[in-house]
């Protein structure tokens, strides 16, 4: 699997819709109309997000890992 930075995956959470709410720390709290679910991204400069972390959130956002 490819590593994503959080800068990344936020970039690409915007595309499939999602809407950053509010920032808190370092960190992007993200919703999307219609769906409960929240993703709280770590922006840590350029720092790939761990495998177990980046996989939950691609489930939550239902992201496929060829869009990675």
């Amino acid at each position: 699997m490819k590593s994503v930075s959080g800068k990344e995956l936020a970039k690409l959470l915007e595309k499939k819709g999602w809407e950053m709410k509010r920032i808190h720390g370092s960190h992007h709290v993200y919703t999307k109309p219609g769906n409960p679910a929240r993703i709280s991204v770590p922006i840590h400069k350029n720092v790939p997000l761990k495998i177990g972390l980046l996989k939950h959130f691609m489930k939550i956002a239902e992201i496929g890992e060829e869009e990675l």
